[in-house]
């Protein structure tokens, strides 16, 4: 049975080898975090990690992956969530909808490993995912407190009251 390693532990399954990773790590190994957007890597709301760097894991066939180290997947990122790019999404209030970002923050944590300090330019150039919300602004923002940099970024924030018990 072929095995993968992904988030550190060596995974089997039992996918057909055309099979794209991104429904090996959904529906063989219940691993739902990633999400399935557009299906032609356009999108980025698959992006994982392989051997350190950002895939579109819908257009991988599970047979490219003979002979590669290790998949990372947005459950792998931080099993604890404290990534710093995952206390900055929520200290920013990043997402909208959430649905594209596991992509987004997979590909922002290669971009900050990468490059730790990287430019407004540096994060254009890499984080081409789709957002359908827009929150590009906060993205971007995020990327920067994450990496202890000036937020730049032009964003406004809106906190809802909280109910009190």
């Amino acid at each position: 049975m072929p095995t993968l390693n992904v988030n550190g532990r060596p995974r089997e399954h039992q996918a057909e080898p055309d099979t794209p990773l991104l429904w090996v790590l959904r529906e063989h190994l219940g691993l739902t975090g990633t999400k399935y957007g557009c299906g032609i890597a356009q999108c980025g709301s698959c992006t994982v990690h392989i051997d350190g760097a950002p895939v579109r894991s819908c257009v991988m066939p599970v047979s490219a992956l003979t002979g590669r180290q290790k998949v990372v997947t947005i459950e792998g990122l931080s099993p604890k969530g404290d990534h710093p790019l995952q206390k900055a999404w929520v200290a920013l209030d990043v997402p909208q909808c959430g649905y594209c970002q596991s992509g987004m923050l997979m590909a922002a944590a290669a971009l900050l490993k990468d490059k730790p300090k990287p430019t407004e330019a540096d994060i254009d150039a890499a984080i081409t995912n789709i957002c359908r919300c827009g929150t590009y602004n906060r993205v971007k923002a995020g990327i920067q407190r994450a990496a202890g940099m000036p937020v730049t970024a032009s964003i406004d924030i809106v906190h809802l009251p909280t109910r009190s018990a």
